[in-house]
């Protein structure tokens, strides 16, 4: 099963696994067409990584993370009914590893500051929790990024979890909760109480100097 992206986009074929709909691929790999499951590994791969690299802050364990994931949902492939669609119950195995990850890794603390560099320019939500506080102050992209990483690593894993999927990966709230196996006012409010956080965090950053 590949992992490496490839960089050129071919000319889709319906009869081709790149040019199938996800539910056909889906019915082709649960009856073991190798063929069908990379095509969509090809098409999750690099939302999953994301994913779970600003859960991480780690690009090596990111990796692990994401093949492990696409390993286990290929072996649990037949226990798949459809009840919701592949890449949330992708993401559902993905953020399950990850949170099980962090608990082990909960006492090591060793994620580098050098190791982070998460695209803030995108993320307009998580941008405007430092340009709202800083109206007056120009930041470098560089230390954005680095104080946003540094204030998501100090929020619970539920709490960045659902930063990480609602702003920075475009999950909707429903998604979220099919993902996390939570219901819409928990992922609201986990979202609220997370943005609250960044905030307090982002405060001391934000006073004039």
């Amino acid at each position: 099963m590949s992992m490496i992206m490839s960089e050129t986009a071919p000319i889709q074929d319906s009869n081709t696994p790149a040019g199938m709909l996800e539910g056909d691929l889906v019915k082709s790999a649960r009856k073991g067409d190798l063929d069908a499951y990379d095509e969509l590994v090809k098409r999750y791969q690099e939302r999953i990584y994301a994913t779970v690299y600003h859960m991480t802050s780690n690009h090596e364990d990111a990796n692990d993370i994401a093949q492990e994931a696409f390993i286990k949902a290929f072996q649990a492939l037949k226990s798949f009914r459809g009840g919701s669609s592949f890449y949330t119950w992708l993401y559902r195995i993905a953020v399950n590893k990850t949170i099980n990850f962090l608990k082990q890794r909960r006492n090591k603390n060793h994620f580098s500051l050098n190791d982070l560099d998460f695209n803030a320019e995108h993320d307009p939500d998580l941008v405007a929790l430092i340009s709202d506080k800083t109206p007056h102050r120009e930041i470098g992209l560089s230390e954005l990024q680095k104080k946003l990483n540094e204030a998501l690593m100090q929020l619970s894993e539920p709490h960045r979890m659902v930063v990480v999927l609602h702003d920075v990966q475009g999950q909707s709230h429903e998604e979220i909760a099919e993902i996390m196996d939570c219901n819409i006012g928990t992922v609201r409010s986990r979202l609220f109480y997370a943005r609250q956080q960044l905030q307090g965090y982002l405060a001391e950053y934000a006073k004039p100097a």
